[in-house]
């Protein structure tokens, strides 16, 4: 394993350079996901249209609420096939902006940013898997410990008339790319490259690493502000996850295979294993496990 120091690059002409990097692979992102996600958009409001039969009187007519943005989350949600797409797209926009700022910006290999994909990374990653679900059985065996979830079934699917193995296989495909892309963004890319910024004479390396996990760890929890249901508790908890849980495995061994590990497992089997919602959304299209919660608000 390499040393977590290992992950700068020590010229001052990169670490000054840092923010116009930062900033270009952003643009490249938007540039990048925008018609990707349009097309994924587009997609989901005429499969919606067929599939209710909406004349193009109603679509004329506002006061319809045919096409509301709430029913179109809501039918794109319960699209599996749809929501791969959408994180598809979005697994392909980001490697791409990365790739491009890498090559262009940063004047390196994509590698660099966490992906030296030897034995020992994959190694890592079957534990970050391991870790990740282990986790979440903990949190499940506590709530029914305490009484606060009530298992109501196993092996349920939302639709009846769809197969329960397609429709975990396309939970954990969309989870899988979701680990990738958001480890990639904000643990490789970003963590990386606040860390070479921040590092100087105040800071120095060490603090430079501290002040860019807790810097980068706070972009990603603000990226689920919207996420259904989020409150000032979820985004903070977000960001302690990423802070704590996901930084911890790229911090000891300057690599992303831990934390995409754990992410997608964490996941996984908080949605499509134990039923819980997800980052406050509800993508339990199929679960091992249909529970009921309650329990105390807090």
């Amino acid at each position: 394993m390499r040393s977590v120091l290992t992950i700068f690059w020590n010229s001052r002409e990169h670490r000054v350079r840092a923010l116009w990097r930062l900033s270009g692979q952003l643009v490249l992102l938007v540039v990048l996901i925008l018609p990707l996600q349009i097309g994924v958009g587009l997609l989901t409001v005429i499969l919606y249209v067929a599939r209710e039969g909406i004349g193009s009187g109603q679509l004329a007519d506002p006061q319809q609420g045919a096409l509301g943005p709430q029913l179109l989350q809501q039918f794109l949600v319960e699209s599996p096939v749809l929501l791969a797409l959408s994180s598809l797209g979005s697994l392909a926009a980001i490697y791409a902006s990365v790739w491009l700022a890498g090559r262009f910006l940063d004047r390196r290999p994509f590698t660099e940013f966490g992906l030296h994909l030897s034995q020992d990374w994959w190694i890592d990653f079957g534990f970050g898997l391991f870790l990740g679900g282990l986790l979440m059985v903990v949190v499940f065996l506590v709530e029914l410990m305490a009484g606060w979830i009530t298992v109501g079934g196993i092996l349920v699917t939302r639709h009846p008339d769809r197969s329960f193995l397609g429709a975990i296989l396309w939970s954990l495909l969309i989870f899988v790319t979701v680990g990738f892309y958001e480890e990639l963004f904000s643990r490789g890319y970003q963590l990386q490259n606040m860390a070479e910024g921040m590092n100087g004479r105040s800071l120095g390396p060490r603090g430079a690493l501290v002040a860019a996990t807790l810097l980068s760890s706070a972009v990603f929890g603000l990226l689920h502000v919207f996420n259904p249901h989020a409150s000032f508790a979820s985004t903070f908890n977000i960001f302690l996850v990423g802070a704590i849980l996901l930084a911890t495995g790229r911090l000891l061994t300057g690599e992303l295979a831990i934390p995409i590990g754990v992410h997608i497992t964490w996941n996984f089997f908080q949605g499509n294993v134990f039923g819980f919602p997800v980052s406050g959304g509800d993508f339990r299209s199929a679960t091992f496990i249909s529970i009921e919660q309650g329990g105390p608000d807090l």
